[in-house]
């Protein structure tokens, strides 16, 4: 056990907010450490845990600048670029396939 409080879930005390809590009133955790966690039971594997963070001790989310919107840029048209035939699928292709529709198809064609 981690020795954090645990909390059944919808059940933390105010004061307390989780990773995307934060994020949807504009905060980060800014380097706090974890404070306590939520469990949510689940029938199969265990427990879902969530963990917690001070909203006293949170930071505004910073802003983006003109090189992280680029490097944004950069990356999503990276995913839209099939390695198997080096063209632009027009679509963010999925880890899943690993290559366009058409190259995947062709694979799968002659793999059968």
């Amino acid at each position: 056990m981690s020795g954090l409080p645990v909390y059944p879930w919808r059940l933390a005390p105010d004061g307390l907010a989780t990773r995307r809590q934060l994020r949807a009133a504009g905060l980060r955790p800014g380097g706090q450490d974890v404070v306590a966690q939520v469990e949510r039971p689940r029938r199969r594997r265990g427990p879902l845990v969530a963990f917690l963070y001070r909203l006293d001790l949170a930071l505004p989310v910073r802003p983006m600048t003109a090189a992280r919107w680029a490097a944004l840029e950069r990356a999503n048209t990276a995913r839209r670029i099939c390695p198997a035939c080096r063209r632009d699928a027009g679509y963010v292709i999925p880890i899943s396939l690993g290559a366009c529709v058409a190259c995947h198809d062709r694979t799968e064609q002659h793999v059968a």
